[in-house]
């Protein structure tokens, strides 16, 4: 018999509903839902009243681990679905001026140091991205996709074999959620 103790308890926002079927949670609110599955030999899920326990079987570092990211990755998904995450980001250049545009699911970053090709970044998930002169805002549920929609969008105009102090052109985050 495995003994499992609990190890930290996330409250339910209100306004959110939360229901768990085997070990996938599925989190509603305003601005829509959001599902996650949570699978693990050592560490598991419990709905209690208002709130889930996250509990483990054994302590040692790697379930410590896994239990604070559970507990973040809920806290997460339902401030996203109450809330949502925004993400701005500044279009920096010196000489040649820079277009960024939306294309389907990818952003497009044209004139980038004057090239000829355009630089691709994809979009992640339902996130929404808007670009409004110099700036990049990028709007969606779930943490995870709108930062790595952050990070391709920034590693799209990383510059390789220049001075990065000299040439300072790219697409950096200003703002973002913690």
């Amino acid at each position: 018999m495995i003994k499992w103790k609990d190890v930290e308890d996330v409250d339910i926002l209100p306004g959110v509903s939360l229901t768990m079927e085997g070990t996938v949670v599925k989190v509603k609110g305003k601005l829509g839902e959001s599902e996650m599955d949570f699978r693990n030999n050592y560490v598991k899920l419990t709905h209690k009243e208002s709130k889930i326990v996250v509990s483990e079987s054994k302590s040692n570092k790697k379930t410590n681990a896994i239990v604070g990211t559970w507990a973040s990755e809920i806290r997460n998904m339902m401030k996203g679905v109450s809330d949502g995450f925004e993400y701005h980001m500044k279009i920096d250049y010196t000489h040649f001026p820079t277009r960024v545009s939306v294309k389907g699911d990818s952003v497009l970053i044209e004139n980038f140091l004057g090239e000829r090709s355009a630089r691709l970044a994809s979009i992640v998930g339902n996130t929404k991205v808007s670009v409004k002169g110099d700036r990049i805002v990028i709007t969606g549920i779930h943490k995870r996709h709108v930062g790595e929609t952050a990070a391709n969008i920034e590693r799209a105009t990383k510059i390789k074999g220049f001075d990065l102090r000299i040439f300072q052109d790219g697409v950096y985050l200003l703002k973002g959620e913690n």
